[in-house]
């Protein structure tokens, strides 16, 4: 039975930038966001078997960080996508969120291959030496072998859902495609439209029509890179495709902008984060992830 409440979420008021510079998967924070805010929650890891694990894929060790009530097996899985800063903490206290109400967290390490994002201090370069060169064959890939380590980890992947930031909110949808056996998605302000490249070759929008589950799609009203009108044109490819693709919703919050859960950043926004993620929760107790 999965706990209806979060506890331990309180700001962190004791980082130095020394203790930003990373030394595992889901510790330190990404090179790019500094300084981060005093706003910064922090999630204990009491009760919880946390840290990294190695996930095989193929002949590569996948990086990963899990979180999971300590002791627990036959539990609902989440993944957890990161934005294109890669598992962070912020990544890793979105996982121990979620651990805290009974799920089995993972959250891959998924531009390993190309390169160590959270070493970049510029955006610009991150996005052209790294993200840029990261297949979304290849994340299928990873992200099938995390449901396939989860179920002989103590997770329950009949129970599978799927949540992402950013980057890792377009990445949601197509895996929500890709994979029949997830139960439910939750986009957080993912890119819905693009140019087809080889490296990935169809959006949102291109396979809408094929979910295997229900996507709950949170996005901002002011998010520059993100217009109104893609929302639209992805309602409209949903409501003409499969029996989960009509149940997607969309949340639009007004006057808010990109990365409005991303409590690190000053693009936080609480009562949006703190209403996303509520809707969240409920979103995949609703759709058979608990």
């Amino acid at each position: 039975m999965l706990r209806n409440d979060v506890d331990s979420l309180t700001p962190s008021r004791d980082f130095s930038r020394r203790a930003f510079v990373q030394t595992a998967v889901g510790s330190g924070f990404a090179a790019a966001v500094l300084p981060v805010s005093a706003q910064t929650v922090r999630t204990d890891a009491s009760g919880l078997t946390a840290g990294e694990v190695t996930i095989q894929v193929g002949d590569f060790k996948m990086p990963a960080y899990r979180a999971a009530p300590a002791g627990k097996t036959g539990l609902p899985v989440v993944l957890v996508i990161s934005e294109i800063f890669g598992v962070h903490e912020h990544i890793a206290d979105v996982a121990r969120r979620f651990a805290k109400l009974g799920y089995l967290a993972i959250a891959p390490e998924l531009f390993v291959r190309q390169g160590d994002a959270q070493s970049y201090g510029e955006i610009a370069k991150l996005m052209s030496e790294v993200i840029a060169k990261v297949p979304d064959e290849q994340v299928m890939r990873d992200l099938d072998a995390s449901v396939a380590w989860a179920k002989g980890n103590g997770g329950d992947t009949s129970k599978l859902g799927i949540t992402g930031f950013c980057w890792g909110g377009r990445i949601t949808w197509l895996y929500t495609a890709h994979n029949p056996a997830v139960k439910a998605g939750v986009a957080w302000y993912g890119r819905l439209v693009g140019n087809s490249t080889p490296l990935t070759p169809a959006h949102p929008v291109d396979v809408a029509a094929k979910l295997g589950g229900p996507v709950l799609g949170l996005y901002g009203g002011a998010d520059s890179g993100i217009p109104l009108d893609t929302v639209d044109k992805m309602k409209a490819a949903l409501s003409s495709g499969s029996a989960a693709a009509k149940k997607s919703e969309f949340v639009v919050y007004p006057d808010t902008p990109h990365a409005f859960h991303a409590d690190y950043r000053p693009s936080y926004r609480k009562e949006a984060a703190e209403d996303g993620w509520k809707r969240a929760v409920a979103w995949f107790k609703a759709n058979g992830v608990a």
